[in-house]
Parts: C-alpha cells; sequence; structure tokens
C-alpha cells in the first residue's frame, strides 16, 4: 500500500484570556508525501510539541466499530467538532484471534487509520492494551489464553498472560512503530493497560508491562489511564497519569496534582454511556458536558471525549457489563457524532463550547454531510435450516461438559447430547452455564437455563423409557470488565439429575457427545441444507432484496426474537428483541448493487420472518414481555430480630468512603438499608458497593448477585440494582421515580446482595452517585446488615 503522509504547517500559539495554552501547534496536514519527525514531551504545567505547548483536545473513535469506507468521513468529523487529536484503541483479539496469527489487513488496517488522521490534521493517541475493556468481547484479551487453568492469571505477572502479551505489543510495534511522531507519523503518546486500578493494585504489574511496550520500539511518552478515585492506587512515577470522568473536572485534576507535577489530562470524558439489552437507552447532557469541557480547558487541562464516535460492534465483538449484562450491538454511546456519523444538536453544542478556546488564526471546518440512507421495502425470509439438524459431523465426547475453550471452541452453537435412562421426574442442574441454554428432551423443549439470573436448573418429566436430552447453548458474549474476564463458556459439569424422592440423591448425568457451530473470528456461517418453510425451533432463516444502489439503512429486527444477522455473508451483528435497539444499522458500502442475501439465526423464533430497512434507528424501545420466560420472584425481605452490622452516616458529597464494623460478621448475604437522603427526598442512589474484609482489601465479586432490592428505576433511564455492584463509577442503582413504581418508593430502601457463599465482612466501600452538587439519591443515614438468609424464596 502507498503510504501518504501528510506535510505540516506552524500555527501561532498564544495564550488566551484563561491563561490556557491554546491550539494545535505544528499540527500535521495533508498534502505531501513525506512528513518530519517531532519532538513530543510532557512538561511541567504542558504537554510540548517541539518545545511549544500544545492542548489536546482529543476524541475517542475505535476504527474496528466504522467501515473502513467511511473512517476518513468520521474523522472530518471529529476535526470539525473542534478537536485536534483522535484515540484509538487496539483490541489485541481482534488482530490475533487465533494464538499467533496476527492479522492487520483491511477493516483491521491500524497504520491506515493513522494515516488518514495524519492527513485529516489529528494527531493519534494509541491504546494498544493489552487490555481494553471498551464494552469489546472479553475487554480486547483473546479468548485462548483461557485454555489455561484458573481464575487469576489474567492481567498479572504469571506468565500464562504475560509472555503472550509481551508477543503481543512486540507486533504492535513492528505494525505502528512507524506511526510515531518521533518518524513522521501522529502517534503522540501510548497508554500502557488500561484503567488497572479498577482490576488490581501490582505496581510491579505496570512496571512489566511499560517495559514491554519500551522493548516494542515505542519511544513517545507511556501514560495510564485510571477513575479519579483510583488514580493514586497504581501511580507509578515512570509513567503519567490522566484521570476519567464524566462529571467534576476538578476533583479529577486534583487527584492528578497530588501525584504528579505536569499537565492536566482527562483521559476519558464520558459523553454519554453504552446499552446493555434488557435496559432503557443511555443519554448523556450536552449542557453538563459542554461546561465541563470549557472548565478543563479554562484549566489549561487537555481531555479525550469518550465516545466522540461511538460506531456499531459489528460482528461478534460486543462485550458484557459484569455480572453478565451483555451489551447491545449498537455503540451509539449518545455520543456527539451518531452510531451512522451524523451530527446533530449535540456535536453542535460542543463545537460551539470549544470553539472560544482555538488559537488565533485556527480555523474549524465545516461538519461533513450526512451520508445519504435510503429505505428498504419489507421482504420475506422464506427458508430456513433447523440449527439442531446442521450441526457439524465432527464430535467430541465426553463424560462430563468442561469449558468450550478446552475443545478448542472459541465461542458460537453448541449441542450437548447424551441418553436420560427412564426414571421418575426431577432437576437437572449444571454447575454453571454460559451463557443461554435451550433444553430439549426427544427433540422437544422443557426448558432454559439463563446464565443472567445464574438460572442453571430445569425441570424434567417422569419417563417410561430411555431418551434423548440435546441442551443447545448459545455464547452472547465474554465479561469485558472485573475478574469475571475469566469468562469461560459452555456447558459446565458436573451435570446433576435429582429426582423428586422423599431422600433426593443427585445422580451423575454423563457420557455426552458435543458438536458446535464455531462462528471464530468474524462469524463465518457454516455450510447450511436450507428448506422452504418453517423450521421448528432455533433455525436460519435465508432471503434477500433488490437494490440499485449502496445507501445506509437500518435493519428493522423488532418482529424477530433473538440472534444474529448476515448480510452477503458479512455477520453484522447480534439483535434482541427485548431491546432498547430494535434496529441494525447497515452501512451502505456493504450493501451491493442487485441481489443482497440476508441470513438470520432466531433462537427463539420470529412473530414474523420479514425485514424493512428503515431511515432512522430505534435506539429505545423496551419490550421485557419478549424475554425468556422465569418463573415469579417470590423474594421477601427478612430482617426482623437481624441486628445491624453497622449503623451511621455517610458524609456528604461524591468521595467514595470507606465504613469498618466494629466487629467483623459472617454471612452469605448483605444488605443496605438508606434511611434517609442529604437532599431530602425520597430517593436512594448508589454508584458502587464493595465490601472489606478484615485486610482492609475488597472481596471478590465475581460471584455477586442481587438477591432483592425494594425499588429501582427502569423505564426513564437504567437504574436497576446491578449498576451497584458492576464496578461502574459512572452509572448507578436508582430508586423508580417514574410510573407507577414510583408511588410507593420511599424511605427505608434496601438493596440485598447474594454473596455466591460465606464470607466474613469487616466493613463496606460506598461510592456516591457521581456528578454535580444536586443530584438525586445521595445517602445520609444508613443500616449495614450480614446474615446467612436476610431474603428468602427466590
Amino acid at each position: 500500500m502507498t503510504t501518504n503522509l501528510p506535510r505540516r504547517r506552524l500555527l501561532k500559539t498564544t495564550a488566551g484570556a484563561t491563561g490556557a495554552a491554546l491550539g494545535g501547534a505544528l499540527l500535521p496536514l495533508s498534502g505531501s508525501t513525506h512528513a518530519a519527525a517531532h519532538r513530543f514531551a510532557i512538561g511541567d504545567k504542558d504537554f510540548l510539541l517541539d518545545g511549544k505547548p500544545l492542548q489536546i483536545r482529543c476524541g475517542e473513535m475505535h476504527f474496528a466499530r466504522v467501515p473502513r469506507e467511511y473512517w476518513p468521513h468520521r474523522l472530518k468529523a471529529i476535526k470539525a467538532m473542534g478537536l485536534n487529536t483522535v484515540c484509538a484503541y487496539l483490541f489485541w483479539n481482534y488482530h490475533e484471534w487465533r494464538e499467533g496469527k496476527f492479522d492487520w489487513s483491511g477493516q483491521r488496517d491500524a497504520a491506515e487509520f493513522c494515516r488518514l488522521a495524519q492527513a485529516e490534521g489529528l494527531w493519534v493517541i494509541l491504546r494498544p492494551g493489552p487490555y481494553a475493556c471498551a464494552e469489546w468481547e472479553m475487554g480486547g484479551l483473546p479468548w485462548w489464553l483461557l485454555k489455561q487453568p484458573g481464575d487469576a492469571f489474567l492481567r498479572t505477572r504469571s506468565p500464562a498472560f504475560i509472555d503472550p502479551a509481551r508477543r503481543w505489543l512486540r507486533e504492535v510495534g513492528r505494525a505502528l512503530g512507524q506511526q510515531q511522531v518521533t518518524r513522521g507519523g501522529p502517534i503522540l503518546m501510548v497508554q500502557v493497560e488500561n484503567e488497572y486500578g479498577f482490576f488490581g493494585s501490582d505496581l510491579d504489574y505496570l512496571r512489566t508491562m511499560r517495559r514491554a511496550v519500551l522493548d516494542a520500539g515505542f519511544d513517545v511518552p507511556l501514560f495510564q489511564c485510571n477513575p479519579t478515585n483510583a488514580v493514586a492506587k497504581t501511580h507509578i512515577p515512570e509513567l503519567f497519569s490522566v484521570a476519567n470522568f464524566g462529571s467534576d473536572p476538578q476533583a479529577g485534576f486534583k487527584a492528578l496534582a497530588a501525584v504528579q507535577q505536569g499537565p492536566l489530562m482527562c483521559g476519558e470524558y464520558y459523553s454519554g454511556w453504552f446499552d446493555t439489552w434488557g435496559a432503557p437507552h443511555r443519554r448523556g447532557s450536552a449542557d453538563g458536558a459542554v461546561r465541563d469541557i470549557q472548565a478543563m480547558l479554562g484549566a489549561n487541562g487537555s481531555f479525550s471525549l469518550y465516545m466522540a464516535h461511538g460506531g456499531t460492534t459489528f460482528g461478534l465483538w460486543g462485550g458484557c457489563d459484569r455480572p453478565f449484562r451483555p451489551d447491545t450491538t449498537s455503540y451509539d454511546y449518545d455520543a456527539p457524532i451518531g452510531e451512522a456519523g451524523w451530527t446533530g444538536a449535540k456535536f453542535d453544542a460542543y463545537r460551539a463550547g470549544i470553539r472560544p478556546f482555538l488559537a488565533p488564526g485556527e480555523v474549524l471546518p465545516a461538519a461533513p454531510a450526512r451520508n445519504p440512507v435510503m429505505t428498504i421495502a419489507p421482504f420475506a425470509l422464506t427458508e430456513s435450516a433447523a440449527v439442531l439438524a446442521n450441526l457439524p459431523a465432527r464430535t467430541i465426547r465426553d463424560a462430563s461438559p468442561r469449558p468450550l475453550e478446552a475443545y478448542d471452541i472459541s465461542r458460537g452453537l453448541v449441542s450437548y447430547r447424551t441418553t436420560l435412562p427412564a426414571g421418575p421426574a426431577g432437576t437437572l442442574e449444571a454447575a454453571r452455564v454460559r451463557d443461554l441454554a435451550w433444553v430439549f428432551v426427544d427433540g422437544r423443549p422443557v426448558g432454559t437455563m439463563d446464565t443472567r439470573q445464574r438460572r442453571y436448573k430445569v425441570e424434567l418429566a417422569a419417563r417410561a423409557a430411555p431418551v434423548t436430552l440435546e441442551i443447545l447453548l448459545y455464547t452472547i458474549a465474554r465479561v469485558n470488565f472485573g475478574r469475571e474476564v475469566h469468562d469461560r463458556k459452555g456447558l459446565h459439569g458436573p451435570v446433576t439429575f435429582t429426582p423428586k424422592a422423599a431422600q433426593p440423591v443427585a445422580q451423575a448425568v454423563e457420557q455426552w457427545e458435543i458438536r458446535a457451530i464455531d462462528f471464530d473470528a468474524d462469524g463465518v456461517l457454516p455450510p447450511l441444507a436450507f428448506k422452504r418453510g418453517r423450521a421448528a425451533g432455533p433455525a436460519f432463516w435465508r432471503g434477500g432484496f433488490e437494490a440499485g444502489r449502496g445507501l445506509d439503512t437500518f435493519l428493522d429486527m423488532s418482529g424477530w426474537g433473538q440472534g444474529i444477522v448476515w448480510i452477503n455473508g458479512r455477520c453484522l451483528g447480534r439483535y434482541w428483541s427485548i431491546g432498547p435497539t430494535q434496529t441494525m444499522y447497515l452501512p451502505g458500502p456493504w450493501i451491493r448493487r442487485g441481489r443482497n442475501e440476508v441470513v438470520v439465526l432466531d433462537l427463539t423464533g420470529p412473530r414474523e420472518a420479514r425485514i424493512a430497512g428503515l431511515a432512522e434507528p430505534v435506539l429505545d424501545r423496551l419490550r421485557p414481555e419478549l424475554d425468556l420466560a422465569r418463573p415469579p420472584s417470590s423474594a421477601r425481605l427478612q430482617l426482623d430480630g437481624v441486628k445491624p452490622a453497622f449503623e451511621g452516616e455517610f458524609a456528604p458529597g461524591a468521595a467514595t468512603q470507606d465504613v469498618r464494623f466494629a466487629a467483623p460478621a459472617r454471612g452469605r448475604q448483605f444488605c443496605l438499608e438508606s434511611l434517609d437522603a442529604f437532599d431530602g427526598k425520597q430517593y436512594a442512589a448508589v454508584a458502587e458497593i464493595a465490601l472489606l474484609g478484615r485486610d482492609g482489601k475488597t472481596l471478590d465479586q465475581s460471584d455477586w448477585t442481587i438477591a432483592y432490592v425494594s425499588s429501582e428505576e427502569a423505564s426513564k433511564e437504567d437504574g436497576g440494582a446491578l449498576n451497584a455492584i458492576n464496578g461502574q463509577n459512572s452509572d448507578y442503582w436508582h430508586t423508580a421515580y417514574a410510573g407507577a413504581a414510583a408511588r410507593n418508593a420511599v424511605h427505608p430502601h434496601r438493596l440485598v446482595i447474594d454473596l455466591g457463599g460465606d464470607a466474613e465482612v469487616a466493613g463496606l466501600r460506598y461510592t456516591p452517585r457521581q456528578g454535580e452538587e444536586g443530584v438525586t439519591g445521595r445517602i445520609r443515614r444508613f443500616r449495614a446488615y450480614v446474615g446467612e438468609r436476610l431474603v428468602v424464596g427466590n
């Protein structure tokens, strides 16, 4: 590929009325085949480019989430918003899905993305991992790492992780080393790891990762990022620290000033938030963001908007929030540049807010026009192929099912088949199911298993003769955050059957035949035998439409159940009718002139096997009634006679607070009871709850679930209780305030967490709802309980 490196021009850089160093000295521009090397350094107060102050106005964009044909369009929009830098993640698993096989071609051509950014006059901040998060499959870590045993080796100094991570970073250096600013490219800085303070505290691990990046040939400044309340936890002088936050830049910059002398920078400023299946679409305030951006610029600070443009997590690359909430295919993020590259009121507000801080003579280009869209008339998918009749012939035999990674299966659809002898009714139970499973007896569906509720049991009827038991498992996504990234997929044994009897004894169910459709890196379709008509049960469907041109459109999937869509053999992504996303963005360059083939995997069956192309997306329509059936909850709180482990008051404000109990308490369940709030209103909110052991360290949350919540907001926003234990400070549990659910939502409010096993609790760590003063729900008086069964029923 021909390298087209841009020339540069010198902009005058002066201090504005606020004293900020404004502008983008020595900005790269297109027009020449060569670019001069520069010196980029971190000074006492400023970033320095060739010795002159550079205030970084950056926006995040993931090239993997944007069709390659549209990279220039999106980069032009980022430039037009007033930004001078683009931040780019590399996802290790995207480039090394199979161990030792690296791919930088086509959509994965990171070097070309850097060249295009430079051609648009943008610098680049590179974030190569090895861990990324980013709501991406396993946080960017490759699945094959999980072939190693153990649940605590990822992101540690274990050779099982460090050795392949070093190899990956060497490969990054080989592919992108020439794109550094020191060699005429646009890369100013490189990040080491990502938000490690959320995960661990091994400073030598960070030093090892830093050494690996240096050994890979990077000679530009290296940095690490962490949320405000974790900046100090993992700061080391060898790495420049930046803070991540979505509000209160003063607190973030104060945390940075406490650990280092240098320019102030927000590494991720949250312009919105990501969506998970089954929860309301998230939005972020433009007014609040503009105030924060101007505050950062006015303080001579730099920033990176996460996201400037979110795009779409095409294929099967979407991740999963902890403890298990899969992310939607749309990564719109309520970013100022929308999923399809559209600009609107939010973009205009950001642009207007940044404009006063431009350097004299710096002119913003006009925003690129929207790419045109088209509609597609409804078309039927008239052919189908039952999944269970189209499994590959290759069969794995095992006495008891093990995780998929042990069989060298990456992800997809997996059938587990065995014979169950005649016998009485009873309960079939697996040790774990990752992620969803449908259970069949002699081909008839009898129930589902669902990891979202830790529901691994199905009731089976009595059998007068032996029957064929078959379990079809679907992997959605590996968790991308927290220790749950050790997310091995599949049906985990032992599998047992417990007959209904006066004294039931669990019996091992063994000797399984396992067949899998492995969708591999890019969701490759297997050979399928389609027939006209409707297949029973989970099935692939095929149809198509004619197109005279290829323009953007949004496929309406609201009549379907749950599964995956392919267009002309390309995996478009996952859909799920529970919402909030009801459409799938289909980029125009991926549409052929003439006939276009569409294949849909539907695991629960379409209500209508038709699809249309819409001119606008549907991002905020929930349909909880279309979710998998689950037994009604009978959970009841039982605090009568239980003495609180602690009773007291939290401090006002947004700071994280540790509370130590007078004496440790032991039990399986923990209850936080909110008695009132600082604002006097009837709401309670929690950004995050962690529990402390005797040593003051936080307890492992990997097996935590919500056992009971007295109230949660589920219609106007995602205020679900799971937000209080997902490790993300930027979202929160909030009691109901909209609709009928809010009528009786008054103090006291209770949230009960099941810890997954008996634990000793010596205290708690409470992070209030973040944001400006005046946000609702910050708890004042509270009680904390620890007990074996604070909730009865299920």
